[in-house]
C-alpha cells in the first residue's frame, strides 16, 4: 500500500543520509495512514540523529500510543530523554 510504499523510500533516503527527504516521506506516509506506527518510528530516529529531541519523544510516544509492544520504540525513547537532559546539563 501507498503508506508502506512511502515508509521504504524514506528508509532508502535515510541509508544514503538524506534526512529531511526520508522525514518527508515518513511524515507522507504517517498523513496517508495515521495508525501506522513505523513511519513515526522511523521518523523518530531521524529526529533524534539531528538533535531534535523532543520531536523524537514525540514520534516515540505516539508508537507507543499505537503499540504498547513496539520494544524499540521504548528503548529509542528513554534514550531520547537521557540525551536531552544530558545535553542540558551542558549547556547546549
Amino acid at each position: 500500500d501507498l503508506a508502506t510504499a512511502l515508509n521504504n523510500r524514506g528508509q532508502i533516503k535515510y541509508l544514503r543520509v538524506e534526512f529531511a527527504a526520508a522525514v518527508e516521506d515518513y511524515t507522507a506516509a504517517i498523513e496517508c495512514q495515521p495508525g501506522f506506527e513505523v513511519p513515526y518510528y522511523n521518523r523518530g530516529l531521524v529526529l533524534y540523529r539531528l538533535g531534535c529531541f523532543d520531536e523524537a519523544m514525540k514520534d516515540f510516544r505516539k508508537v507507543l500510543e499505537l503499540n504498547p509492544q513496539f520494544e524499540d520504540a521504548a528503548l529509542s525513547l528513554k534514550q531520547a530523554i537521557l540525551d536531552k537532559e544530558e545535553k542540558q546539563k551542558q549547556g547546549y
